[in-house]
Parts: C-alpha cells; sequence; structure tokens
C-alpha cells in the first residue's frame, strides 16, 4: 500500500479521534465558572496527559509491537496480557502528567483531597478502557494494511509464477528436429546446392521466428501459419513422397490473433509417430477459421502393431495442455483420439 494513504489512514483515525476527545472536554468543562483563557489551557493540558499521551503511547505499542510479534504469529494470550498491561501502564503515565499539569493546582486540590485513591482508581481505569480501544484499532489498522499488502504481493507472485510457467514451457516446445534438418540439408549440399539453400532459409527463418517472434502474448495468425509452413517444407526433406503431408487453410486469416506456438507441437508429434514415409496422406494437417473460434484438426497414421503414446503422454504433451490452460482458459477445447491406425487431434481455440 502507498505510504500516502498509510498516512492518511493515520490521519483520519487520530482526527476522529480529537473529535470525540473535544466533545468529551465540551460537557465537562462548558459550564464551570472559569474564564475562557482559564478554559483554554485547561482544555489543553486536559487534552495532552488525557488524550494524546496514553492514546499515542497504546496506539502505536499495539501497532509496532504487538500486531508482528503476537496477532501475526497467533499468540493471542500473550497479545491480550501485554495489551492490557500497555492500556493500563499508558493510562498510568497520563494520570501522572495529569497530577502534575492540573490536579496540582489549588483550586483542584481542594476536589481532589475529598477522596483521592477514588478518583485515581477511576481514571486509570476509563482512561485504560479508552487507551485499549485505540489499541485495538491500531490493531485493526495494521491487519487491514497487512492484508492488502500481502494480497498485491500474492497477485504479483502469481503473475510472475504464470510468466515463468509460459516461459518454461515455451522454452520445452522448441523443435526437436533441428539437428535431423542441419544434418538433411548437409547432405543435400552435395546434391542440389540450390535447394539446399532455399531449406537453409527456411530454417532460418524459423529459427528468427522462435527467437524473437514468440516473446509476445499474442502474434498474427498468418505468421504462426507461416512458420507451420515451412516446418513441414523442412520435414518433407527427409521423403521423396510428395503426397507425404498435405495442409489445408480454410478461412480469412486477416486480423486473427493466437499465442504463439500453440498448434506446432501437435503437428510435431504426428511426424514423430509416422513411421511409415511411403504412405499417401500419412498427415494432414487442416486449419479452418470461422468467426467464432479457430481450429487445428491434425491426422497421422501410424503402424497398429505400434505403441503409440496416449493424449496426455508422450514428449511434451503434458506441457501443451498445461500451457494451453494457462493462456486459454475455458477458451480452448481439446480432443484427442487413437482408433484404427489414426492418431487425431482436435483443438478449437474461441476468439472475439
Amino acid at each position: 500500500m502507498k505510504k500516502s494513504i498509510v498516512v492518511l489512514l493515520h490521519i483520519g483515525f487520530w482526527l476522529c479521534y480529537f473529535v470525540l476527545i473535544f466533545v468529551i472536554l465540551g460537557v465537562l468543562y462548558g459550564d464551570d465558572g472559569m474564564t475562557s483563557e482559564s478554559k483554554i489551557e485547561k482544555s489543553f493540558k486536559s487534552i495532552l496527559c488525557f488524550a494524546v499521551v496514553p492514546s499515542v503511547i497504546t496506539f502505536y505499542s499495539f501497532y509496532w509491537f504487538l500486531f508482528p510479534r503476537y496477532l501475526q504469529r497467533q499468540r493471542i494470550l500473550l497479545l491480550i496480557l501485554f495489551g492490557i498491561g500497555i492500556s493500563i501502564g499508558s493510562a498510568i503515565i497520563g494520570y501522572f502528567l495529569l497530577d502534575q499539569l492540573i490536579l496540582s493546582q489549588p483550586q483542584d486540590i481542594n476536589c481532589m483531597e475529598k477522596d483521592g485513591s477514588k478518583t485515581y482508581i477511576a481514571f486509570i481505569i476509563f482512561m485504560s478502557f479508552i487507551t485499549l480501544i485505540s489499541g485495538i484499532i491500531a490493531l485493526v489498522i495494521k491487519g487491514f494494511i497487512t492484508w492488502f499488502e500481502e494480497s498485491k504481493l500474492r497477485e504479483i507472485l502469481k503473475q510472475q509464477n504464470h510468466d515463468m510457467e509460459l516461459a518454461l514451457v515455451k522454452s520445452q516446445l522448441d523443435p526437436h528436429f533441428l539437428f535431423n534438418t542441419i544434418n538433411n540439408i548437409d547432405v543435400l549440399i552435395l546434391k542440389n546446392p540450390e535447394n539446399a539453400s532455399n531449406y537453409l532459409n527456411k530454417l532460418s527463418d524459423i529459427m528468427r521466428f522462435m527467437l524473437f517472434e514468440t516473446k509476445p502474448e499474442k502474434i498474427s495468425l498468418s505468421k504462426e501459419v507461416e512458420y507451420i509452413e515451412k516446418y513441414i517444407e523442412l520435414q518433407k526433406i527427409r521423403t521423396a513422397n510428395t503426397s507425404y503431408v498435405s495442409f489445408l487453410i480454410e478461412g480469412n486469416l486477416a486480423e486473427k490473433t493466437i499465442a504463439p506456438m500453440v498448434f506446432i507441437p501437435f503437428i510435431e508429434n504426428a511426424f514423430k509417430h509416422t513411421t511409415n514415409k511411403k504412405l499417401e496422406n500419412a498427415i494432414a494437417v487442416k486449419i479452418v477459421i470461422t468467426d467464432k473460434a479457430i481450429r487445428l484438426i491434425c491426422q497421422n497414421k501410424f503402424e497398429v502393431n505400434r505403441t503409440v503414446k496416449n493424449e496426455k503422454s508422450g514428449l511434451g504433451n503434458g506441457l501443451i495442455l498445461k500451457r494451453l490452460q494457462l493462456i486459454y482458459p475455458d477458451k480452448h477445447h481439446l480432443e484427442v483420439t487413437n482408433q484404427d491406425g489414426i492418431y487425431s487431434v482436435f483443438l478449437s481455440i474461441n476468439h472475439g
């Protein structure tokens, strides 16, 4: 909480407190036959002894000492004992000052001589009650300030944790095909230098995308699709089958945004789990854009007798699910099926 607000809380309390004290003193000295000058002097001394000193001692003792040492640690019995002790001690100090500045005057000594002990006890009890209320209010104010600051801190830590989780997930979704691609380009350099240069440029664009384009929370859908297209082109180096992969776009990409690298992990997994590169349309990727959602349909064929990890296992899938929950809570729908030798992923992300 800002210091200015804390100061205003303290000022507000003391203003209300002194208004109440002035009302009490007005009742006590309103019609006692004293001159105006005498009333002002006596009122000032009474405020100093009766209101200021005991309450200030109690208020800030509760605020700075009792709250952090006992209330925050839930040591309630010690809080009560020390609270009562400080209130009584403050009241005694107030009475001592009152005795020195006001009651020692001749006109007050005569009034006190008749029943001094009863007056002393009554004053201590009454003043202890007043200071105890001040102390309780101090605990409430300090508790509110502490609660507010801890709430803000929790929000900051929650946001930092959220950002760290996203950064961690994003860092672990980097393409695992880089080394294979570099090796394939290296072989291609001897056979077809022109194509090798073209693929090397695509790889460079992918690396640039990963390093710079994935930092924002959202990017244009067209950039994400461009990245996917280049990724698929690089994967095609590994096979001579031109019908190995199909990639289709339906709908208008313009003015649509998406979190970076949301679709690519599913496409990565499709390539990892497809072993037979001679099959027609072994991998089919389709992105559909509507007014309400962006959908990915990704299917890949695999050998039935080969174990395929389920949708909640596999390299990176746990992190993929975690990331979707973080950036699209209640705004995405994911279905993964594994039937008849076809592994299918359907992901829909709401927008607008």
